[in-house]
């Protein structure tokens, strides 16, 4: 069984998401995210590489040439990017690599880990994920280094891992083929895409 407690011990640290995306999103599938008494497994995560990657908001440009909204994906690795989508859907991202990289990771699904019904589909998309964990755009560019959310390591075997393209990016071009989509492959929980 484990436990928040346990979990907060084995908080990453921000060097840990200081490199690239890619390398990231893939380690992050089997870590847990954590947010104050509940917490998920990782189980999906899409790697967005910055702005030559004409599916990232780092597209947009630098801060001053691009959003208000997006300026945080030019920080340094291990800060929450949270955004609403189409108005609906309120997406929680880690912004990673060195600063000014404009790089992140969406998580897209997680599982039932501490304080989450035991349900596969609890998590299984990234509108889903911020829900079952209670994440909204008040957690946008907190610190994942200090307070109660975070990504911590699990003690378990590493799990397989599936890649393919991103969803949702038909719009991106040649960066929609992109094999940036990292999953557990077979696990209950990673959303139909």
């Amino acid at each position: 069984m484990t436990t928040i407690a346990e979990l907060a011990k084995a908080r990453i640290a921000p060097a840990w998401f200081h490199r690239d995306a890619a390398t990231v999103a893939r380690e992050l599938i089997g870590t847990a995210l954590v947010h104050g008494k509940k917490a998920g497994l990782v189980v999906e995560t899409e790697a967005y590489t910055g702005p030559g990657d004409l599916a990232s908001h780092a597209r947009f440009g630098k801060p001053g040439k691009g959003t208000a909204r997006t300026s945080v994906m030019w920080g340094p690795g291990g800060i929450a990017y949270v955004y609403l989508c189409y108005g609906i859907h309120e997406m929680f991202n880690v912004v990673t690599g060195p600063l000014g990289s404009g790089q992140a990771v969406l998580v897209r699904a997680i599982a039932p880990l501490v304080g989450l019904p035991d349900d596969p589909a609890v998590g299984r998309g990234p509108g889903k994920v911020t829900t079952a964990l209670e994440l909204n755009r008040t957690h946008d560019r907190r610190d994942l280094a200090k307070g109660t959310l975070f990504f911590a390591h699990v003690d378990r075997p590493a799990p397989p891992i599936a890649v393919g393209p991103r969803v949702g990016v038909d719009y991106a071009g040649e960066s929609a083929k992109l094999a940036l989509r990292f999953s557990w492959r077979g696990h209950a929980s990673v959303s139909r895409g």
